[in-house]
């Protein structure tokens, strides 16, 4: 017998275009959303994303973590153990998943290559270098990259120090949203088109995605489009971007 709530959303999915905001029924037991901001970020960057995950009934850690002081190797632990006691804090005793911005799915790669997490959901990653990003190779010898940067910066491009080219695929479910509009002319210049502005579509990329996605907005905005949002709602309830 067909219950109310498959007829809910069935009529949901036939009344609203693919991406489109829409509120979930709450998750439960609650699980947690640890989102993670990308370089030169912080978690005010992903509010609007919060404040739409929370509406759906999870339980979200958006955590500020220092991207410009320490490598990728410090880093995601920083972030990420702060994340998962947050999400104890908060109570969620469901499942843990993850909706990172460009840095932030590196550091989810780096987190789970070396140790696994416990309940583990799903994990959306908006423009990640999961190749590396020529940019970061060809810029860092401008005067005051690593300033603006940090360590983590010269570790995201294709080179000797590239993180993610020495990561293994994923063992995780995950998915890609990537952007092709650029708001950074001489960045996007550099890089192989189509591409966001900071990573070319084809390098955020990875074997073994569940999902991908491409949307026509930039590295800077990925995160506040209300079309991504809608896809990282379907991915982390149903594991497919579209519905």
């Amino acid at each position: 017998m067909i219950s109310k709530l498959a007829i809910w959303l069935v009529l949901m999915s036939a009344l609203l275009p693919v991406g489109e905001l829409r509120a979930w029924p709450p998750v439960s037991p609650p699980d947690c959303v640890i989102l993670l901001h990308g370089l030169a970020r912080t978690s005010s960057s992903m509010k609007k994303m919060q404040l739409a995950l929370e509406s759906d009934g999870y339980r979200v850690a958006n955590e500020s973590y220092p991207s410009r002081e320490y490598p990728i190797e410090t880093l995601a632990p920083l972030a990420i153990d702060a994340g998962l006691q947050n999400c104890a804090t908060l109570g969620a005793t469901g499942s843990v998943h993850f909706v990172t911005h460009s840095l932030g799915g590196i550091l989810v790669r780096q987190y789970l290559a070396n140790q696994p997490i416990e309940r583990l959901g799903r994990v959306v990653m908006l423009g990640p270098p999961n190749k590396g990003s020529i940019a970061a190779d060809k810029m860092r010898i401008l005067p005051g990259f690593e300033i603006i940067n940090g360590p983590a910066g010269k570790q995201l491009g294709k080179g000797r120090e590239s993180v993610p080219l020495s990561l293994k695929a994923p063992d995780f479910e995950f998915a890609v949203i990537a952007g092709s509009q650029t708001i950074d002319p001489i960045t996007s210049a550099i890089l192989t088109n189509p591409d966001d502005g900071k990573v070319s579509v084809e390098d955020t990329k990875l074997a073994g995605m569940s999902d991908f996605a491409l949307v026509k907005v930039s590295h800077a905005f990925i995160m506040k489009n209300e079309q991504v949002i809608g896809m990282v709602k379907n991915f982390l309830h149903f594991g497919r971007l579209a519905i």
